[in-house]
């Protein structure tokens, strides 16, 4: 079964950060990606850009409506995601506790659903 880990943190946090700092965060998220296609559950994932710079769109009675910014306004942000085709459920939290960002936020774990 194909997982989602969806990766939330705060973007503020980086905005803060050391080069250096910076350099050994994305060594562990490559790391943690090399892992996981070694394992070959890895399907695929990617790094979102921040939220400023996101566009919301709804429909209301029939017309389209965009908001700059995400929809949500919460003090952690979705900051990119994997895709893990996983055994079970316990497979994919296994993957998700590894995940660097779950030192600092939180990581979603969500089946995928299969039509």
């Amino acid at each position: 079964m194909n997982y989602m880990l969806l990766i939330y943190g705060n973007e503020n946090n980086y905005a803060t950060m050391s080069k250096e700092a910076t350099e050994a965060e994305m060594q562990a998220y490559y790391a943690y990606s090399e892992a996981m296609q070694q394992a070959g559950v890895m399907v695929g994932g990617e790094a979102l850009h921040p939220t400023a710079t996101a566009t919301t769109v709804q429909v209301q009675n029939g017309e389209r409506i965009t908001t700059h910014g995400p929809f949500a306004e919460t003090k952690e942000q979705l900051g990119g995601f994997y895709l893990l085709k996983c055994e079970n459920l316990d497979q994919a939290l296994e993957w998700a506790a590894k995940c660097p960002g779950a030192e600092t936020g939180a990581i979603e774990v969500r089946p995928v659903m299969e039509f």
